[in-house]
């Protein structure tokens, strides 16, 4: 008798996600324009927003890469509504829809709009949801700044061209406001969203104070979890909100502080305390980003808000536990010492320190120098009593400010890269353009900050995604022909026995889910002759334990009465639950047939079928 073989195939369905479907019906198709891809509230979110030349209904198409065909969407691809509505300027509308339910480490591509006027075709891709990662932190782009658009536009592209070429695995872009010059030219816009990139990595917008006066910051950007009310600086002609997300091991905190007259520094205290209080406990690092810098380092260093956001601001940030503030506004680079409650928290920190300890309530604030290069300020000397000199920095000339471990300013466009690990942030200033003092791509600060991990000892390990384990089985040995030898003739009836060769089963999946691995043999055969299968019968056996293997019920020859192993029958099985591991598994054979077979050499084959 020889052996055949079936193994069970396991099928794997990947599902995008739980967003609205819907069918956009395009009367009149939208002409689409600003296609923008930002941040969701997780990793496995995104938004993309538009202007749209119409009304109609519209949707984001999403599909993993692998399933587009010459360039065409399959069948099942993934459609989200958008909220589509009036823009306040310049006419025109404008959509927004999130695309939710991405999974880990997956090309995706998107088109937006509808059936007959789509949108170009664009691409990104998701990374593993835990771990370390890489952000990058543009200060003020403000496009239009220089007087001349084009040439802006041409910087900040090459700033991204640069920063992403160096650095192709960063997750997100995070603004440190100011898009544009004025907030409702449109021309600005055009040249700040021209960049690829900006349709393949998602932008994290901030708004400054050159973005808020108008509704076009908020008509080309959607952010998640905003609050809009009137202590954030709302109104009929204002953009802005505070906003919040969570990626990966860093809760972003993103406060519009052009809001700051009228109890709203309190306000975004209290925003800022309510998120972290909720939840906090979900990451390990808090990161603020707000424009306008309270530890500046150029002509905006004694601004009254600064001044007065310098009292009202460090206290609190040190007592909820803040490790890091991203701003912008003065177009020149400051990294601050470890500050505690408004002082520097170590009086041992050297300036410029390449790892800092951040002990309670430390926390570092940085200032993004400009991203186009479309205007700088030159470093302003500290003011005695106000925002003075630091007593460590006895150079001669202009002093560092007091709060400040590092500041910085070439004239050159640069860029700040923040690599999250599970043990630090690691955050590096780095030229994307070429300056007397260094390359493009060379490093102008980098410090490495340690959190502060209690009065105990933080004990951290790293816990990769189970595998999803193997269920199968295979024949040990040289899968020999099973031979039962020669029938001995008894009262009425031939006898012949055996034994199967041993079958392993493997089970690693963690599910540890029930199997059954079943046998069936179909008729033996001579040529021309053949006899029912049914007359074989088996005891099965568990030769070796392990992957919860219990054996089968034996099955008596159908030379009586009954099926035999004409039908599939248990060889062995598990339950749910089982223990995992291998098996061995075998089994005696009992042939008994009637007398009146014909002589002959007849086979048969058992067919062995796994089943979870």
């Amino acid at each position: 008798m020889a052996f055949g073989a079936t193994a069970a195939v396991l099928g794997l369905t990947s599902v995008l996600g739980t967003g609205l479907m819907s069918t956009a019906n395009a009367d009149d198709p939208a002409t689409l324009s600003g296609v923008v891809l930002t941040v969701g509230s997780s990793e496995s979110q995104r938004v993309v927003s538009w202007y749209a030349s119409t009304n109609t209904a519209q949707v984001v198409q999403v599909a993993p890469t692998a399933s587009l065909v010459a360039g065409e969407f399959p069948s099942d691809a993934v459609t989200f509504s958008a909220t589509v509505a009036a823009n306040s300027v310049n006419g025109g509308f404008n959509g927004h829809a999130t695309i939710d339910g991405l999974q880990e480490d997956t090309a995706y591509s998107y088109r937006a709009g509808a059936a007959g006027a789509w949108s170009p075709t664009y691409s990104f891709k998701t990374q593993d949801f835990e771990g370390d990662f890489d952000f990058l932190f543009f200060g003020d782009p403000q496009i239009g700044a220089s007087g001349n658009v084009a040439n802006d536009g041409a910087g900040w592209a090459d700033t991204l061209n640069v920063a992403l070429a160096a650095n192709p695995d960063s997750e997100l872009l995070v603004s440190g406001g100011d898009q544009v010059e004025t907030a409702n030219t449109e021309s600005q816009w055009d040249a700040f969203l021209a960049p690829s990139q900006l349709r393949q990595y998602p932008w994290a917008a901030t708004i400054g104070n050159h973005d808020v006066g108008g509704k076009a910051y908020e008509q080309h950007f959607w952010t998640p979890n905003t609050d809009r009310s009137a202590a954030f600086y709302t109104g009929a002609t204002n953009s802005g909100g505070d906003y919040w997300y969570i990626y990966k091991d860093v809760l972003f905190i993103d406060l519009n502080s052009n809001a700051y007259a009228a109890g709203s520094d309190a306000a975004h205290i209290q925003y800022v305390t309510d998120v972290i209080n909720a939840h906090g406990a979900a990451a390990k690092y808090t990161v603020l980003v707000y424009h306008h810098s309270i530890y500046s380092p150029a002509s905006h260093a004694n601004d009254g808000d600064a001044k007065v956001r310098r009292q009202d601001f460090p206290t609190a940030f040190s007592t909820l536990g803040v490790d890091l503030v991203l701003q912008g506004h003065d177009h020149a680079y400051s990294r601050s010492y470890l500050i505690k409650n408004g002082q520097k928290a170590n009086p041992d920190e050297q300036a410029g320190a390449a790892e800092v300890f951040q002990g309670p309530g430390g926390v570092v604030y940085v200032t993004g120098n400009s991203a186009s290069g479309s205007k700088y300020y030159a470093l302003t000397a500290p003011v005695a009593g106000e925002f003075g000199p630091d007593p460590t920095d006895t150079s001669s000339g202009r002093k560092r400010h007091y709060a400040n471990s590092v500041e910085s300013q070439e004239n050159k466009r640069s860029y700040v890269k923040v690599a999250v690990r599970h043990d630090k942030l690691v955050v590096e200033d780095i030229r994307s353009e070429v300056s007397p003092n260094g390359t493009v791509g060379s490093t102008i600060d980098k410090v490495a900050i340690r959190p502060y991990n209690g009065e105990g000892q933080a004990i951290s390990v790293d816990v990769p995604q189970a595998g999803p384990g193997e269920f199968g089985w295979s024949i040990d040995g040289n899968n020999d022909l099973v031979d039962l030898g020669r029938a001995a003739e008894g009262h009425g009836f031939f006898l012949a026995s055996g034994d199967i060769n041993p079958i392993t089963v493997t089970d690693t999946r963690p599910s540890g889910a029930a199997w059954a691995v079943n046998g069936q043999v179909a008729d033996f055969k001579d040529g021309a002759k053949t006899f029912s299968s049914k007359f074989l019968g088996w005891q099965p056996h568990v030769f070796g334990e392990g992957a919860g293997a219990a054996a089968g019920d034996p099955v008596e020859s159908g030379f009586s009465a009954g099926t035999g192993l004409s039908v599939s029958r248990t060889l062995g099985s598990a339950a749910a639950g089982h223990s995992l591991g291998d098996a061995e598994l075998g089994a005696d054979l009992n042939l008994k047939f009637p007398t009146s077979i014909d002589k002959g050499n007849y086979r048969s084959t058992l067919t062995i079928t796994a089943v979870s």
